[in-house]
């Protein structure tokens, strides 16, 4: 069998005497579409924290592809293919869209930028960054300020950042936190399209995205692993409808 994409073992998060990550294990298999879910202040953030480096483990270990990164600065993990977007768009607001994507290949590539070349004016970066956009549908839009679009756009841009990093792990913290309905409509239909080779994580709040996205769900409470499931195992939990889903469960 082929090592999981991500996997956390007995993963604990301290800060002082408050522990907020208990002995997490955790897989994400390759190609994984998984959601990880749970009530606020469930340790979720903290965890994903944890996988991409920006907060250490105080124990446990972090796998990628088999390979122990628990040690491993974040910049590194997103080189071996670790990607991320945030649950707040974390974009340059006042460049061009198609600027952004660059910036981020740019950066893969180790491409040397300075300020009167931006990183859209070298050809293949170029390329590259317009093929992710219009992955995304954002072809059009290339040209305008981030700043100038709906924020759900906003967030699809995002992806396509995380997506110029090749990444063999995608992490998307709430895609859709702030987009209004119907713009989370095509977030969705967005990632049912992103290539099948790469493992995806969301942690999202939006159940209708979770159930109609995920092929497995892990719920977190109170840092630690409540339950991981199949959508249709995951509804029918008593424990997870008491704690999160509420009694009316998920139709």
């Amino acid at each position: 069998m082929s090592a999981p994409a991500l996997e956390t073992r007995d993963l604990c998060k301290q800060f002082g005497a408050l522990t907020v990550a208990s002995n997490i294990n955790f897989r994400l298999e390759p190609g994984a579409r998984h959601a990880l879910i749970g009530p606020n202040g469930a340790g979720k953030t903290t965890f994903v924290n944890m996988l991409t480096g920006a907060l250490p483990a105080t124990s446990g270990k972090i796998m990628f592809g088999g390979e122990d990164i628990t040690q491993m600065a974040q910049a590194a993990r997103t080189k071996r293919g670790l990607g991320r977007t945030f649950q707040i768009t974390s974009l340059f607001r006042d460049l061009p869209v198609l600027d952004n994507v660059a910036l981020g290949i740019a950066e893969r590539e180790g491409v040397s930028l300075n300020v009167w070349k931006p990183a859209s004016s070298y050809a293949s970066i170029r390329d590259e960054s317009m093929a992710h956009l219009e992955t995304m549908g954002l072809g059009p839009e290339a040209l305008l300020c981030v700043k100038d679009l709906p924020y759900g756009k906003q967030r699809l841009v995002e992806i396509a950042i995380a997506l110029g990093l090749k990444p063999k792990v995608l992490l998307l913290d709430e895609p859709a936190a702030g987009v209004p309905s119907l713009e989370s409509g095509r977030i969705l239909d967005v990632l049912a399209d992103l290539p099948k080779d790469i493992a995806i994580l969301i942690i999202e709040h939006d159940m209708d995205i979770v159930f109609r996205f995920a092929q497995r769900i892990t719920v977190l409470v109170q840092g630690a692993v409540l339950t991981e499931g199949t959508p249709d195992e995951i509804a029918g939990d008593q424990r997870v409808r008491d704690v999160y889903l509420g009694e009316g469960g998920h139709d």
